[in-house]
Parts: structure tokens; sequence; C-alpha cells
């Protein structure tokens, strides 16, 4: 790997895997912030949420790298965006629960599903790979019921109960914009070089081994916990 590639990598995964002891953590200074701050606080704490979701950002990631115009790009992240927005309110609306544990597990496949096609898996194998588009459909309405089950993991209190999972949606919305903002200029500028190939393939590497490793960690956690 070149210097220059090695830097892609950095920068890369700088922006996608915050901290993973602070990711999707549900405070007590969150749960404070929402009994206090009004309906703006879910913005916040929604738009909080979606930055540090190394989860999701990775399988956005995974989506955009397979792509390269930006009418795909648009056309692919609304799909996964009404995906999530569906079950994240109507989950939540309905309190539908989940196990945590298991709905990031899957979550984690979402990642590792994607690396595995963006290296051309479903070809090793002589086998079709599903449609993406559908594909990420359904993997928005998995990443949606994720974002409502740590929702209903926090005490929403009485009143406005509509209102506060919209608003929460909203700033999971916000976001994500302001995530994958610098993550396109990344990959757009990346394809502007040579080693675009050989970084590519680092990536999606990456994304397949992050998606083992967050499923065998989901996996350990929900049994630990049961």
């Amino acid at each position: 790997m070149t210097k220059r590639q090695l830097q892609q990598l950095v920068t890369v995964v700088v922006f996608l895997l915050p901290l993973s002891g602070f990711a999707h953590d549900v405070t007590s200074a969150d749960q404070e912030l929402l009994r206090n701050g009004g309906l703006w606080a879910y913005v916040q704490v929604g738009a909080t949420h979606m930055l540090t979701g190394y989860d999701h950002l990775l399988f956005l990631t995974g989506v955009i790298f397979y792509l390269s115009g930006f009418k795909d790009i648009l056309k692919f992240i609304t799909v996964f965006t009404i995906g999530h927005c569906v079950t994240l309110i109507g989950a939540t609306y309905l309190q539908v629960r989940t196990d945590e544990h298991l709905i990031d597990a899957v979550i984690a496949l979402s990642v590792l599903y994607k690396g595995f096609e963006n290296l051309g898996g479903f070809e090793k194998l002589k086998v079709k790979a599903p449609n993406l588009l559908s594909m990420v459909g359904v993997f928005g309405l998995i990443h949606g019921l994720g974002l409502s089950t740590r929702l209903q993991s926090f005490d929403m209190g009485d009143g406005a109960f509509l209102s506060k999972i919209l608003c929460f949606n909203v700033g999971v919305e916000f976001g994500q914009i302001i995530a994958l903002i610098p993550i396109v200029f990344i990959i757009a500028q990346s394809r502007k070089h040579k080693e675009f190939s050989a970084f590519y393939k680092a990536i999606n590497w990456y994304l397949v081994f992050a998606g083992i490793g967050l499923f065998a960690y989901q996996v350990f956690q929900y049994f630990n916990h049961h």
C-alpha cells in the first residue's frame, strides 16, 4: 500500500469509526438532555446518534463505493433513508421492541454483505447478486429498527410522543447528511488517483472484517446478557 493509500485509509477510518466505546451509548447526559431540552433535544440526540453510528456509516460507505454517479448515490441513499424512517417511526410509535444486540448483529451482517458484494464475492461463487436497490431498502428497514431500539431505550416521558419520534428522526437525517458529505468527498477524490483500485479493495476488505468483528461482538454481548 502506498503512502497516499495509507493516508486515505486512515482518513476514512477516522470518519467512519468514532471510538466504539462512545458510539450508540444511551448515556445519562442524553437522558437528561431529553428530559429538559424539549423537542429540539430529540433532534440533537438523533443527530449525535447517527454521527457516532459507525455501523450505519460503514454500510453507507460500502453502498457509495459501489456507485460512481451522483444521481445513483442520491437514489440509493434516498431508498435507504425511506427504509429506516419507516421502521424508526413505525416501530417506535407502535412500541415494537427488538433486542438491541440481535438487531445490531444483523446490521453488522449488512456491513459484511456490502463489502463482500463490492469485492465481487457473488461472482466468485458464481451466484447472481440480489438486486442492490432492493437490498439497500431492506437493510434500511433493518437499520431503522436499530435506531428505534435506541430511541425506545430512553424514558420519553408523557405527551407529544409522535412529535418526539419525528424530531429524533429529523436529527438522524441531519446527522446522516453531515456524515455523508466528507465520505462522498473522500471517495470522489480517491477515484481520481491511479491507486483507487487498491484503495477500493482495502476499504471493502475492511468492511468485511469490520462486519465480522461487530457481529461477533454483538452475539457475545447478547449471550452475556441473557
